[in-house]
């Protein structure tokens, strides 16, 4: 069996189309398959039009979670919940075309990889295109994780790559590094992303950041590394500074005066506030982990069994 999930926030005037492409797209390299759909808390008609659509698609299966978890979480259900032996994970959006499925079949099948993903090598009509470029660019020099360098959630993978990474269990979830982490024979197909079919992108400035830090702080130790750059920067500085105001007193001249000692004060100050910060974002993410909270809620799972 083959499996496709695809998560969906307030997609109410895409989901015909987005279902009418995504089961062509099966059905030219398979007939037996499924399709998840992750109702993520839409507050629009989205469950009601993915209901109508089931009626005319019964391989479509409806799981609607119990409130916005997210788009980390709400692939994370699909994953956990697809029975099939290859499954593909895909945005709502129409912005990754489902048209390149069959290729990234081809590609595991015969070419004997057990992860493909779609690489982007250019963007249509993205208000965050320079922002999300930027991200992806400092997160391979940081994360050192080049493979995954434009590739987002639009990828294939076997059951055996499915298993490992349903495997990791953290509640602080960036897939696409984790999707790299795992190992496996990993692929990647390129292609040009597509402009939004239709309304507003879900992926705003603000998230794209809470999702910039969540790579970071969970592949990277490059936070802690600028931390101790900065001590042993500053501490280097005030000893030589120490030093100088040391013979400067014995040589009998005169000291600096009050401004130099305030904004000494404000820049030690300053990085003490850095790393409280940074040791903040840690303690916070060992704190969410030990809390031991589902990741996602299901509300109801519409599927042939069920109804």
């Amino acid at each position: 069996m083959f499996s496709l999930i695809i998560p969906v926030y307030n997609e109410e005037g895409l989901i015909v189309e987005l279902a009418a492409r995504s089961v062509k797209a099966l059905e030219s390299f398979t007939t037996n398959y499924e399709i998840l759909f992750i109702n993520d808390g839409s507050t629009d008609s989205t469950l009601q039009k993915l209901i109508e659509v089931r009626k005319h698609h019964s391989r479509i299966k409806i799981i609607d979670l119990s409130k916005n978890f997210g788009h980390q979480a709400a692939f994370t259900a699909g994953l956990e919940l697809a029975m099939g032996n290859y499954v593909a994970m895909m945005d709502g959006d129409l912005q990754d075309p489902p048209e390149l499925l069959p290729e990234m079949y081809r590609m595991i099948k015969e070419e004997g990889y057990d992860i493909v993903s779609g690489k982007r090598i250019g963007r249509k009509g993205s208000r965050l295109k320079i922002t999300t470029n930027l991200f992806h660019f400092f997160f391979k020099k940081i994360a050192g994780i080049a493979e995954i360098e434009n590739s987002g959630n639009f990828s294939m993978l076997n059951r055996a790559a499915v298993n490992a990474l349903v495997q990791m269990k953290e509640s602080i979830r960036y897939l696409p590094g984790m999707r790299s982490f795992i190992g496996f024979n990993q692929g990647h197909i390129e292609y040009v992303r597509e402009a939004r079919l239709e309304g507003e992108p879900k992926m705003t400035l603000g998230k794209l950041i809470v999702l910039a830090a969540d790579a970071i702080f969970s592949f990277s130790k490059f936070p802690i590394k600028v931390c101790l750059f900065l001590g042993t920067f500053g501490t280097i500085i005030f000893f030589f500074a120490g030093l100088y105001a040391l013979i400067d007193k014995m040589l009998g001249h005169s000291l600096f005066g009050w401004s130099s000692t305030v904004l000494s004060i404000y820049f030690l100050g300053s990085i003490q506030l850095v790393f409280l910060g940074v040791m903040g974002e840690y303690v916070y993410r060992i704190y969410k982990e030990s809390q031991n909270r589902p990741i996602y809620l299901v509300k109801k799972f519409y599927d042939a069994e069920t109804e």
